[in-house]
């Protein structure tokens, strides 16, 4: 990765508008908007590029394995479609290889975009030393360098989380699996510790990539705090695939032989389980900056706290992104830095606020999941049944869907029956993380039933079946 945009510490400014810690999501989108405004901006980085964890190991290198085992799965449907053919072979070291081509790709994009953002841009690390004031440390160790802030970007994101278990070092972790340079064997028998989204993806796709994978989930459902209809869902396809232990709490994790033995109990019993790998996919934790307790930051649950302009209790610091845990998505972590640029351009005024009600939640399985804004049960609890109404539209009634044979799907769409707005959307099946999109737009807009029974949907496309529940619904 070529580095000659970073700016050396020697001609860094001892005074900035706003200085911004990390590069991802939470942190470049409102970095360069604030250098466009005419702040002075100081991006501080470890990695020393944009896209954060979400590039450097998370959703971007996952999704293009991902699509490898879709592409291969395809043959899965030759018969159906009147073709003939064998099942591709997998090469585990070119589908490695084909993700470090898509991440080098977009690092060689965020090279020249931090050329032209008028930001000045160092790889390393930021120590709070007081409430205006930081040290830059350079990731190369040549040299510190204090700075003083007017306003500060809290975005360092997180990092995966390990269970507080005995041998809970000897898993692996997505940063092992999908980082840059990643050279793990593809596993044999992966026991996967946790069945939220990072752990179902990951056994979706490496089983269709010929892995064995097991998942142990301590919830009684996959995808805890999901529709139960899309969790049923998932978990009838998946687990035809892969084996799923529910309730089952994981109590340690030890080497046997080439492998390992993981302890879980479950049903009131211990019971074990044997693999060659294992994978922690137990969630992420915020990660806070060294000296963030200069800053006299409220917390919850380990997160900081903020209000919907992304402003903690320090009017000077904004925490937008996975540190305060309210959405833990890249594409969330972007708008929400573009809230607090808005709000500190503005003097620290309230004039955009996150809309956390409309942030579309993909699951890339196959099949795939995703939702927006509330489940009808949540609904019902906010407003009471009566004030609740659910259209629904079944992917067997589909014309896409009957070309693809992928008639399992659904959508759902929760309306208030006061005034026709809709209140929520799940969506289970093919095409699902882009369905959602026009329907966070509309929770987004406070848009309803009319304005998505009225639009003109292509033909032969499953985004018919949007219309046609939006016309299901009773004016």
């Amino acid at each position: 990765m070529a580095l000659e945009f970073l700016t050396p510490l020697t001609a860094l400014s001892h005074d900035v508008d706003v200085l911004v810690l990390g590069a991802g999501g939470a942190g470049y989108p409102g970095a360069f908007f604030l250098a466009q405004a005419g702040r002075s901006v100081l991006i501080v980085d470890p990695i020393g590029n944009l896209g954060g964890d979400c590039l450097a190991e998370g959703c971007v290198p996952s999704k293009a394995v991902r699509e490898a085992a879709l592409v291969r799965g395809l043959a899965d449907k030759f018969d159906g479609f009147g073709l003939r053919g064998g099942k591709p072979a997998v090469d585990w070291g070119a589908v490695l290889a084909h993700k470090d081509r898509v991440q080098n790709t977009r690092y060689a994009q965020h090279a020249r975009e931090i050329a032209a953002g008028g930001v000045a841009f160092v790889q390393g690390r930021g120590v709070i030393i007081a409430p205006d004031r930081a040290r830059i440390d350079a990731g190369d160790g040549s040299g510190s360098r204090e700075v003083r802030f007017r306003q500060l970007i809290l975005g360092t994101g997180s990092a995966p989380a390990r269970l507080p278990i005995l041998g809970a070092d000897l898993a692996l972790t997505s940063h092992d699996l999908f980082r840059l340079g990643a050279d793990l064997p593809l596993p044999q028998h992966l026991v996967i510790i946790g069945g939220g989204y990072i752990g179902v993806e990951t056994a979706s796709m490496l089983q269709a990539l010929g892995a064995q994978c097991s998942i142990l989930e301590y919830a009684s459902q996959v995808l805890p705090g999901f529709d139960a209809e899309l969790a049923s869902f998932l978990h009838a396809s998946l687990s035809q695939r892969v084996r799923i232990e529910r309730s089952a709490q994981v109590l340690s994790i030890a080497r046997e032989g080439d492998g390992y033995h993981v302890r879980y109990k479950q049903d009131g019993g211990e019971r074990s389980m044997q693999g060659d790998a294992v994978l922690m996919a137990t969630g992420r934790v915020a990660v806070l900056p060294e000296g963030v307790e200069h800053l006299g930051l409220a917390m919850e649950r380990g997160h900081v706290k903020v209000d919907d302009t992304l402003r903690t209790s320090n009017p000077q610091v904004w925490a937008p992104g996975d540190v305060n845990g309210r959405s833990m998505l890249f594409h969330s972590a972007v708008r929400q830095s573009l809230v607090a640029a808005h709000c500190i351009a503005a003097g620290g005024q309230a004039v955009d606020r996150m809309p956390f009600h409309a942030v579309p939640m993909t699951v890339f399985t196959e099949p795939e999941l995703a939702h927006a804004g509330q489940t009808a049960a949540q609904a019902e609890a906010a407003l009471g049944a009566d004030t609740v109404a659910v259209m629904r539209y079944d992917y067997a009634e589909d014309s896409r869907a009957q070309i693809y044979a992928e008639t399992q799907g659904f959508i759902k769409l929760v309306f208030n029956r006061q005034d026709a707005r809709l209140l929520g959307a799940q969506i289970a099946g093919m095409d699902a993380a882009q369905l959602i999109a026009p329907l966070a737009l509309a929770l987004e807009q406070g848009l309803g039933a009319k304005a998505l029974a009225d639009t003109v949907f292509p033909h032969p496309m499953l985004s018919e079946g949007i219309n046609k529940a939006a016309r299901a619904f009773k004016f």
